[in-house]
């Protein structure tokens, strides 16, 4: 952070976007797995929106908070991931109610399945990851995945001053996943 302070003279918009994913139920979430996922989910943004917030202030700036549609819908197999961007959704609207008369906006998107890397990185072999992504064609209504330049778009907009009177908002970005039911 006093790097980025020093380099750039001060932060005027922070975007949360890491994250981490795995598989488990209630019954089979190891708590390693579960810390894991609110160290890196839930704990590492609330760390650097607190910790960037002084400049944030001062500036007028805004934060945009990289959540998923499982915080705003249940997903089976899912669990730890479903309740760390949930608290991630809660985050940003407390955030924006208490920094709202500082000037500061706080937003989340929430996209549904998106090319990436997370899924490979959360255990899912190759040949399973390509399995699921078509299997995505059909759970998601506009019939196709997203992709990440879609997700930036949309994060663009709300660190803009386009956005000026958004704040505290949960942006679904999921070709529709979040209208359907869990299949």
């Amino acid at each position: 952070m006093t790097r980025t302070l020093e380099e750039f003279g001060g932060i005027d918009v922070l975007v949360n976007a890491a994250g981490h994913i795995s598989s488990g139920s209630i019954e089979d979430t190891s708590l390693a797995a579960w810390d894991a996922l609110m160290e890196i989910n839930v704990r590492a943004v609330f760390c650097l929106m607190q910790q960037a917030l002084p400049s944030i202030i001062s500036r007028h700036g805004n934060v945009v908070n990289v959540s998923s549609v499982t915080g705003l819908r249940a997903f089976p197999g899912v669990l730890a991931y479903c309740v760390s961007k949930a608290a991630v959704d809660q985050l940003t609207r407390c955030a924006a109610l208490e920094l709202a008369a500082k000037g500061v906006r706080v937003n989340a998107v929430n996209p549904g399945v998106v090319i990436t890397e997370i899924h490979k990185r959360g255990g899912m072999s190759e040949e399973a990851y390509e399995a699921f992504l078509e299997r995505s064609k059909q759970t998601h209504p506009i019939g196709r995945v997203g992709q990440a330049s879609e997700i930036a778009e949309l994060v663009f907009y709300l660190a803009s001053d386009r956005a000026a009177w958004i704040t505290g908002a949960t942006y679904s970005i999921d070709g529709g996943r979040g209208q359907t039911c869990a299949r």
